[in-house]
């Protein structure tokens, strides 16, 4: 399992780290936040997204780790490092839309909660880190257990209500019929298991900037992550606390 494409790397590393649970708006800010500070833009979700999708393509049941490690050590997740935001394939095939369907949706935390998957994933996510340094990543443990030292680190939250609102509109963006309250029950069983996984569960990661994305847009998360960010290069600049 590989992630190809690859840029050369660059001096003057910067990691931005994005942890929340799901539909807390992390992915769409990760996109514009890197964008706007000219940064590459990792979705370590879609990683283990595309983990899910073997399992369910393959019918392999989570509770059997070692079935679901071997089947996916046959599969090659990549990405496209020549698209905006980088473009996520499985075995060269491009998958994002089927990534967000409601099987994947439901199973993914009970496959991320593997340890031996865990540890495959924050080693591939080391390497990409190695080869673009300067990066925002989101995820549930990039501040906490991949990148503890990164520059800077951010934690979104939201309502579970307000997450699974946002969730539907997506979903009904993209023409597919939702239940929204059966994808309330989905978010707040993921939190459930999110928290609880003796692996790397979803935490506050230390020292990070809280940040609760209920009553604001898109933009104004964007905007007041991007002053923070911007205000720790300039007190690393001059020579000052981060």
């Amino acid at each position: 399992m590989t992630q190809m494409n690859d840029q050369p790397a660059q001096s003057h590393s910067l990691i931005v780290t994005i942890d929340g649970p799901a539909g807390s708006g992390k992915s769409t800010v990760a996109r514009e936040l890197a964008g706007r500070l000219g940064l590459d833009s990792l979705d370590t979700g879609a990683m283990y997204r595309c983990l899910t999708l073997v399992v369910i393509e393959e019918r392999l049941d989570p509770a059997d780790p070692a079935a679901v490690v071997r089947a996916v050590e046959r599969h090659r997740i990549d990405f496209d490092w020549t698209r905006t935001p980088p473009e996520i394939t499985l075995d060269g095939r491009a998958v994002d839309e089927r990534l967000r369907q409601p099987d994947v949706n439901e199973l993914v935390s009970r496959v991320a909660s593997i340890p031996e998957l865990r540890d495959l994933m924050v080693r591939a996510q080391r390497r990409i880190a190695e080869r673009h340094p300067r990066l925002v990543t989101e995820g549930r443990d990039q501040g906490s257990v991949v990148f503890p030292d990164a520059e800077v680190r951010f934690y979104l939250d939201a309502d579970s209500k307000v997450r699974a609102r946002r969730r539907a509109l997506e979903l009904q963006a993209s023409g597919q019929q939702v239940d929204e309250r059966a994808i309330l029950e989905s978010i707040q069983s993921r939190d459930r298991l999110d928290r609880e996984r003796s692996d790397s569960p979803l935490q506050v990661p230390d020292g990070a900037i809280r940040v609760d994305t209920g009553a604001l847009t898109a933009s104004q998360v964007v905007d007041e992550l991007e002053s923070a960010v911007r205000g720790y290069l300039v007190r690393a600049a001059s020579g000052g606390p981060a």
